[in-house]
């Protein structure tokens, strides 16, 4: 797949996911989506009930919470989030950061699908987000890292 192709859709955070690579094209092996993040975003604190997650930062300054850890990485850089450890993270830059994320086994790009689907309101709502969440086999298990931890 080349630059800038892969559906895009829109994240309950407000920003861009465009699904490099989802369950169909990996067999179901892994996910593969690319992030671009407005400065000082990203999603609230959540726990994959079957996935692991790899983020690669392609473009800026992130910092990633798993656990009680929180981890901090610029271009180039990356960070993992095992499977049952609650996680976010967040574009802590003054600009748009572009973030890959790989989660085996595949399966969270249905999130993403779904969620440009029924997540229209302005702010989301959280039930609806939880809801869609327990489909997929995430729970939502806090706010994002600029509310509960502000630079």
């Amino acid at each position: 797949m080349q630059a800038g192709e892969g559906p895009t859709v829109a994240t309950p955070t407000g920003d861009q996911v465009t699904i490099k690579a989802g369950t169909k094209a990996t067999n179901g092996s892994m996910t593969v989506l690319e992030f671009t993040m407005g400065p000082k975003q990203g999603p609230a604190l959540h726990t994959h009930l079957r996935e692991d997650e790899l983020w690669y930062v392609i473009d800026g300054e992130f910092r990633f919470k798993a656990g009680d850890a929180m981890l901090q990485a610029s271009t180039g850089g990356f960070a993992f989030g095992p499977r049952g450890v609650p996680h976010c993270f967040q574009n802590i830059g003054e600009t748009p950061g572009r973030l890959l994320v790989i989660t085996t086994p595949s399966g969270l790009e249905r999130f993403f699908e779904q969620g440009a689907e029924v997540l229209v309101s302005e702010p989301v709502d959280p039930e609806a987000l939880a809801q869609l969440g327990h489909a997929n086999w995430l729970d939502f298990v806090g706010p994002p890292l600029q509310f509960s931890d502000p630079l």
